[in-house]
């Protein structure tokens, strides 16, 4: 009964929401966007997509992010918004937290991001512009993998300060005093791995559609390099 329940409750939403979608005016991006996607299904292959693509993406995308709170540290105007004023940033400690990222990314996630051609074809994945979910359904989606990953990162997180392990992982995070939006992935490689994992498992539950893959690297770089700011 609270199954069949359930299953209405999501059925009515999802209902008002095509409804709701239905009356918004036309997104004037969506030609040019299909055009650029068709265009890239063109002219390169699933493997391409799947693994040079997602590296641009989260390559791009978390470096972008990362700029406007760099900038801001230097500036002398915006100082005096900065919360520990007694622990000025250095443009060395940002180089050292560079070379660590370049690390990570390249000898870490790199591997990591080569497998998901695989796991699309494994999984049916589709990449064609016929199949992609609408916007509420990917904004569904990623709240899906969000909880999943929250869920996931609360525990392992905590896990890791425990004093018996805290020195030998977690505490190369915490290495600077005075945190900046940069400093988000500076981490052991274990580290990486250990709270990486949770970003995996909601795409594992949820993915329909290869888009997914780069609106959930979207999201989760937006929020975790807004919390070290």
């Amino acid at each position: 009964m609270a199954a069949n329940e359930s299953a209405s409750i999501f059925s009515s939403a999802s209902l008002a929401v095509e409804y709701v979608d239905s009356l918004l005016p036309e997104n004037p991006l969506q030609e040019p966007f299909k055009n650029a996607w068709n265009s890239m299904l063109n002219n390169y292959t699933k493997f391409q997509i799947a693994t040079w693509g997602s590296l641009i993406v989260h390559e791009a995308l978390y470096f972008l992010f990362c700029l406007p709170g760099l900038l801001f540290q230097f500036i002398p105007y915006m100082k005096k918004y900065k919360i520990q004023k007694d622990k000025p940033e250095t443009w060395e400690n940002q180089w050292k937290c560079f070379k660590v990222l370049l690390f990570n990314h390249f000898c870490i996630q790199f591997p990591l991001i080569c497998g998901t051609y695989y796991f699309t074809e494994y999984f049916n994945i589709p990449y064609d512009w016929e199949r992609m979910p609408r916007w509420y359904m990917l904004l569904a989606r990623c709240f899906g993998c969000a909880v999943i990953e929250d869920t996931w990162h609360y525990f392992l997180h905590r896990l890791l300060h425990h004093k018996r392990i805290y020195k030998y992982i977690h505490k190369v995070h915490h290495e600077f005093q005075a945190p900046f939006g940069m400093e988000a992935e500076y981490a052991h490689p274990l580290e990486t791995l250990i709270l990486g994992t949770g970003f995996f498992i909601g795409i594992l539950l949820l993915c329909d559609h290869v888009i997914l893959l780069w609106a959930w690297v979207t999201v989760r770089l937006i929020e975790t390099i807004d919390v070290h700011r």
